[in-house]
This record gives C-alpha cells, sequence and structure tokens, in this order.
C-alpha cells in the first residue's frame, strides 16, 4: 500500500487550529445499537440525546485535573479521527451510523489467555470510574476529558500475559465501507499504536468506554478505546479490535508514515519540537490565548520515573 509521508499532507488537513464554529450542528440521537455498560453486565443503548454539558470542576480521584473540563459540545465535535476524515468536524458528521454492537476483540501474541472475546467479557461493569484527564493534542491544542472506563492494568492483568510480552499494540478496525477515510493511503490502515509493558500498566493508562457519563460517542472511539494522557493524542487507540502482547516494540501507524515526526513514545515535552512547529505552548479548545505545554501534560509525579535515565530528546 502507497504510504502517503506526511510533510506530503496538507496542513489543512492535520494541523488545523481553528476551534469549529457552528458549521455543522451537531445533533446526536440514539439510533444506533451503541454500547453502554449497565450495571447487570449487559449493555444497552443509552441515549446520548440529552447530555450534561458541564462537569463538575475539581478532582475525583487521585488521578483526576481540577481543571474544568471542556463542554461536551467541544469533546464531540472537534475531533481527529482520521478514519473518518481530516476535518476536525468530519468524524462527528461521518460516524453518526458506525456499527459498535456487536463488537469484538482479539486477544494474541504473548498472553496465557488469547482468544477473540466478546467486548462485555472484557469488561468488569462493576469497576467502571470517572477519570478527569488533560489532552494534548500534536498540533498545538488540547482539551480536558471526563472518561468513563477503567485502568488497562486491570484488563492486562486478568489476560495474564507471559513473561516474554514487553510490549502491547492496539488495533484500530478496518472496515473503509464505514470509515471512509481509510479510503484515503495517507496512513497504512488500520491504525496501530503501542506502549511498553510498564506504561500499559501505569494507573493513569485508562481504557475508556464512555465520556460525560454516558455511552462513548463513535466520533471518539466508541466503542472501546484507549487512553494515555501524558502522551499525544495520537499514541490513544480508537474502536480498538485487537490487542496484542509482544516480545519486540511494535511498529506504529504514526511512527511508519513520518518517523521523524512522530516518534514511538510520544511523551508531550515542550522541549522537542514537531519540525514544523513548536511544542512549547497549547491552545485549550475554547480558550483565545495560549497556555504553556506542560512536561509530560502535567502528569511528572506520576510517569516521569517510567522513563528514567532515558533520553526524552532522541527517543521523542
Amino acid at each position: 500500500m502507497l504510504i502517503r509521508r506526511a510533510g506530503d499532507i496538507r496542513s489543512s488537513e492535520i494541523t488545523d487550529e481553528k476551534l469549529y464554529r457552528g458549521r455543522r450542528e451537531f445533533i446526536r440521537k440514539a439510533s444506533a445499537a451503541t454500547v453502554m455498560l449497565a450495571a447487570g453486565g449487559l449493555f444497552t443503548g443509552e441515549s446520548l440525546a440529552e447530555p450534561q454539558n458541564q462537569w463538575p470542576k475539581g478532582k475525583k480521584g487521585p488521578y483526576d485535573t481540577d481543571e474544568q473540563p471542556n463542554s461536551f459540545k467541544d469533546i464531540t465535535t472537534y475531533n481527529n479521527f482520521y478514519e473518518f476524515g481530516t476535518d476536525k468536524s468530519d468524524p462527528a458528521e461521518y460516524a453518526v451510523n458506525f456499527k459498535t454492537s456487536p463488537w469484538k476483540v482479539a486477544v494474541e501474541g504473548e498472553i496465557k489467555r488469547p482468544a477473540v472475546y466478546n467486548l462485555e467479557d472484557l469488561i468488569k461493569p462493576r469497576t467502571l470510574e470517572d477519570r478527569i484527564y488533560r489532552h494534548r493534542c500534536v498540533e498545538g491544542w488540547s482539551m480536558v476529558i471526563p472518561w468513563l472506563g477503567f485502568p488497562m492494568a486491570d484488563l492486562i492483568k486478568r489476560l495474564e500475559p507471559t513473561s516474554r510480552a514487553k510490549y502491547v499494540e492496539f488495533t484500530t478496525l478496518l472496515d473503509p465501507e464505514q470509515m471512509p477515510g481509510q479510503k484515503r493511503p495517507f496512513l497504512n490502515w488500520p491504525y496501530r499504536e503501542g506502549l511498553r509493558m510498564d506504561e500499559a500498566l501505569n494507573p493513569l493508562a485508562f481504557l475508556a468506554t464512555g465520556l460525560y457519563g454516558k455511552t462513548l460517542p463513535n466520533q471518539n472511539g466508541a466503542p472501546f478505546r484507549s487512553v494515555i494522557p501524558w502522551k499525544y493524542g495520537f499514541k490513544s487507540c480508537k474502536s480498538i479490535v485487537k490487542i496484542r502482547f509482544l516480545q519486540t516494540q511494535p511498529s506504529t501507524a504514526w511512527n511508519d508514515a513520518a518517523p521523524n515526526e512522530y516518534g514511538f513514545y510520544s511523551n508531550v515535552n515542550p522541549a522537542v519540537d514537531h519540525p514544523r512547529w513548536s511544542q512549547s505552548t497549547e491552545r485549550r479548545i475554547g480558550e483565545f490565548f495560549k497556555r504553556k505545554t506542560l512536561m509530560f501534560n502535567g502528569y511528572t509525579d506520576q510517569v516521569a520515573s517510567l522513563y528514567s535515565g532515558m533520553d526524552l530528546t532522541k527517543n521523542f
């Protein structure tokens, strides 16, 4: 497959920093069989027709930021999900009818329990929790999002990786008929991302099934996605259909396409600029002025020890 290098993609496709100004009013009704984890462990099609637009400010748990989350509208209408298009409004428009139920996830590699699982068999509904995380996009914008889900470590420990597992790889669904962006070969689809095992087991690493206390919207990675808040947003894999445990570092979609721009680690590091723009500041969606970018996106206390002794300029 021909891979279109990032340098060949128009800046308007990938580096747009304009806020979404209501070009398309987002109307979301519960018209598809989306998933929501109910207390009894089954999935239901809970409606997103009237979501709460603001989340109460303040920490609810030890990993939360105390910053005010962005509104539900911000979070669901200004997205990077290139499987549905490169414009920030494309995912909300083109993912409306994306089918997310039933959903299966293949677990492979260095694992004691390889199998193809129904999604509901991988998740313990009574352990779902809210996490309010900062997010930093490599393009220079940021959000604060209240996720619903569970620590990645909970699932990994239940799957029992072998001692040979040093990395975990996540793969997004490949379905160009549902995901029209996959018909454009600027990435080698399907989308793949990976973590070192100790990163995946860090308490901050999260698997989300919802946001704002509701079912995860299609444009935000339904029905099941990873959330890695100390890394740039592209490290989080959406609509996951495969999890592989590997002895060696996996190849990843953006690192394959442009290795000089998108490193495997991709930790938020304001001292390492993208070749085409600075990473020292960011613009929070909904705000006019830029703010200073924080090392590890503000999660230094929780994750800096993972990279002790590493050159984070070389290992960007």
